[in-house]
């Protein structure tokens, strides 16, 4: 099994790899895939390995057998909207979480991963205790994270475009308050550069100053 980048089904390499399973997903309407991925083939080298080693006492080839059956039956999506996985062999255990609900993304990678070329993504969500969701042993698990992140950032985007709109509508509200005190007080209704007025500015009416006075008399 292969991993899904964005807008494809397979990779350059899809001669070599099977399409993944994903008749267990469910999405929203409007909903579209980002990427999906099975764990790394390479993962199971350790089970492999040890099974091998253990097959003289016949408890090698369960080993080997799982962690097959394990790695066949796991699949991770990430879409536009959030973050799904299926585990389980004689059951399936689907876990979906929200974009709204991340609160924090984390990759790790083992010496063996790092040289084999996968490795885990760690989700935490607001309130949760932990990691709440993991893609375990997919590869190029720092790629996943950065995508992971640019989608959540994209899902945040409208909320600066409704706080832009909300701007606009006060804006709205207060010309047309300044139309209202226009009408009332015969002010032109362009805004003044400023509001506040100094002493020197005004002058009481009705009344001369103490120059103007002395000048009148003579």
């Amino acid at each position: 099994m292969s991993d899904i980048p964005l807008q494809d089904t397979q990779r350059e390499d899809s001669s070599e790899d099977d399409e993944i399973d994903l008749e267990w997903l469910t999405l929203e309407d409007g909903e579209s895939i980002r990427w999906a991925s099975a764990p790394h083939r390479y993962s199971i080298a350790p089970a492999v390995v040890i099974g091998v080693l253990f097959s003289i006492v016949l408890i090698g080839i369960p080993i080997i057998v799982g962690s097959y059956l394990q790695y066949t039956n796991t699949n991770y999506v990430v879409t536009d909207r959030g973050l799904y996985s299926k585990r389980g062999v004689l059951s399936k255990n689907v876990k979906q979480i929200g974009f709204e609900k991340v609160q924090n993304i984390s990759y790790s990678q083992s010496a063996l991963g790092s040289s084999l070329g996968y490795g885990s993504v760690d989700i935490s969500t607001a309130g949760g205790s932990g990691v709440e969701l993991q893609f375990r042993n997919i590869p190029d698990p720092a790629s996943i994270q950065e995508l992971i992140a640019r989608e959540i950032d994209a899902r945040q985007q409208p909320t600066s475009n409704n706080s832009t709109d909300t701007d606009d509508v006060l804006s709205e509200i207060l010309f047309e308050l300044r139309a209202i005190r226009s009408a009332v007080t015969d002010e032109p209704v362009e805004e003044r550069p400023s509001d506040t007025r100094t002493v020197s500015d005004e002058r009481p009416t009705g009344r001369l100053s103490t120059s103007e006075a002395k000048s009148d008399e003579w």
